[in-house]
């Protein structure tokens, strides 16, 4: 006697050839990523800038090719301030995010050995998660050195300073500073980079003597492209009795570079010092970064996520 069929699609049967599929969870979680924070100082004479560029020796390059060495991954920096080529820098930052567990002096210590001697890192820590090298930053601080010695600049001195005529007017040049204080469109004080803004907030602009030597202390929130060798250099020029304070405080109605301002040489700035937010003010900071600033009379513009903050 025949066993009755069973239809295929009935429900409560199952066919023996039917296979079951199991879903098996894979117990190995997530590897945490950790954001690593690099205080660096670098002698910009021999680097072409700070960015990556092929066939170039750069700063970025110099370090991210000593970093991925030692961490045994590639590694990808993030920077405070993408400095122009000659440009030198005492207080640059900058960060990586990682899954390696990094030990801050032991890499400190490492990248000595493997480090050129014009590039030096000076500290490694780790970072909260909402540090952000270059947008979370409140402030950057640059200066500007010159030698008003008629023999120029001292030999152990002179990849970092500027020689300049003897005697400027000291008083002439601080007043040209005062007026160009504030947030500003500085455009006639900026090389322009296609969608980026030249609105800025300049903190601080003096001068200091001491002796022959002739320091620009400069601070803002950030920089555009050129600017503090343009800010010293138009300076400069009112300091030498060639141009008037009221003349550079005109130049802030300008929308266009000023051919008149005199860019100063690259190897007298350096980047000295950033400054950043307490941790819990670092994701609301980076936000703020990023928002579209505006001055009356100018249309503004979103910061230059490629090179908001160099010179």
């Amino acid at each position: 006697m025949s066993e009755p069929a069973v239809p295929s699609g009935s429900a409560g049967f199952l066919h023996v050839n039917q296979e079951i599929a199991v879903t098996v969870e894979d117990p190995t979680p997530e590897p945490i990523s950790i954001r690593v924070r690099l205080d660096i100082s670098y002698d910009g004479t021999d680097f072409t800038g700070w960015a990556r560029q092929p066939g170039l020796r750069t700063v970025q390059g110099v370090l991210e090719d000593a970093l991925s060495k030692v961490q045994r991954e590639p590694i990808q920096l993030t920077v405070a301030g993408r400095t122009d080529a000659g440009v030198h820098a005492e207080g640059q930052v900058a960060h990586f995010d990682t899954h390696t567990e990094v030990d801050g002096p032991k890499l400190v210590h490492r990248l000595a050995r493997f480090l050129p001697k014009d590039v030096r890192v000076k500290q490694v820590r780790i970072a909260p998660p909402d540090f952000d090298a270059r947008f979370s930053a409140i402030r950057r601080h640059y200066a500007y050195r010159l030698t008003t010695a008629p023999y120029g600049a001292e030999p152990l001195q002179a990849r970092g300073v500027v020689p300049c005529r003897p005697g400027p007017d000291l008083e002439a040049m601080r007043e040209a500073s005062r007026n160009l204080l504030g947030l500003h469109d500085f455009a006639a004080f900026c090389r322009r980079r296609e969608g980026a803004t030249t609105i800025r907030e300049l903190q601080r602009f003096d001068w200091v003597a001491e002796g022959d030597l002739l320091t620009a202390y400069v601070s803002a929130d950030a920089f555009c492209w050129s600017m503090v060798r343009s800010l010293v250099g138009g300076v400069l020029a009112v300091g030498e009795g060639r141009r008037t304070p009221e003349w550079i405080a005109g130049l802030l109605n300008e929308r266009e570079r000023a051919s008149a301002v005199t860019v100063a040489p690259a190897h007298g700035l350096s980047l000295i010092a950033v400054d950043y937010p307490a941790d819990a003010d670092l994701a609301a900071r980076n936000i703020q970064t990023r928002e579209v600033r505006t001055v009356p009379g100018s249309a503004g513009g979103a910061i230059d996520s490629e090179g908001c903050c160099g010179d």
